[in-house]
């Protein structure tokens, strides 16, 4: 089997809970090596619960997580981020008090690949130009890219990203789809969750689209023209 047809996350039957609510009801997907993969949907589909759920962040969780091959299920989030993980929440998580390189500086080394600051700076001119600006003073935009920096610099090659576009300028948003796509060229492998359809559309290789905390359908980029009224009827637009 050639490295592209790895899988790299395999889900089945995937149920997660926060304290009473059951907001997954069994979630079945898998995304391959070097894919970028979108999780569309409305607002409480399940979406980002999903992404939370694959790291262990959830109260509880039945069902089956394939990572690189390893079952998750009963694992703890660190162990998982070992196994090459890099979850980018809707909070961002840099550390507002410190330089954007300090905070490139801090992240621990999950695995020995992570990329270097130069390499970094290559990716994301913008950050280097600030590299001494503290990250209360970055813009919202600024701050998105940081966060996406620091989770590349520990050497995580699946990234679950949650809403990394939401508020930020359309100028911003293609940069960001700009440094997506080199990270498919690296071989990277992403699970997108997002709400701006304009901005996945071009760059996702599927897009699954979640319902009260179910897959009900699944498109590859070839579909999307076929499938667009169906799409909207589920998004909403």
């Amino acid at each position: 089997m050639s490295q592209s047809h790895h899988e790299k996350v395999r889900i089945n039957d995937l149920h997660a809970y926060y304290g009473e609510s059951h907001i997954l009801h069994g979630v079945d997907l898998k995304v391959m090596e070097g894919e970028l993969v979108t999780l569309l949907g409305r607002n409480g589909s399940g979406r980002s619960t999903t992404l939370k759920a694959i790291m262990n962040l959830v109260g509880k969780r039945t069902g089956q997580i394939v990572i690189n091959g390893n079952e998750t299920i009963g694992m703890a989030s660190h162990r998982i981020a070992h196994l090459g993980v890099g979850y980018c929440p809707e909070e961002r998580g840099i550390f507002a008090s410190l330089n954007v390189e300090e905070n490139l500086m801090l992240p621990p080394n999950v695995r020995s690949d992570g990329m270097s600051i130069e390499e970094i700076y290559e990716m994301f001119p913008n950050l280097e130009e600030r590299r001494t600006s503290q990250g209360t003073r970055l813009s919202g935009g600024e701050q998105q890219m940081l966060a996406l920096a620091r989770i590349l610099r520990t050497g995580a090659n699946i990234l679950l990203l949650d809403e990394i576009t939401e508020g930020l300028a359309p100028v911003i948003n293609e940069k960001l789809a700009e440094v997506l796509m080199k990270l498919k060229e690296r071989g990277l492998t992403i699970l997108l969750v997002e709400q701006n359809f304009r901005f996945a559309a071009p760059i996702a290789d599927r897009h699954y689209v979640m319902e009260h905390g179910h897959i009900v359908e699944e498109i590859r980029a070839d579909e999307l023209e076929a499938k667009t009224e169906l799409l909207n009827s589920y998004l909403g637009v």
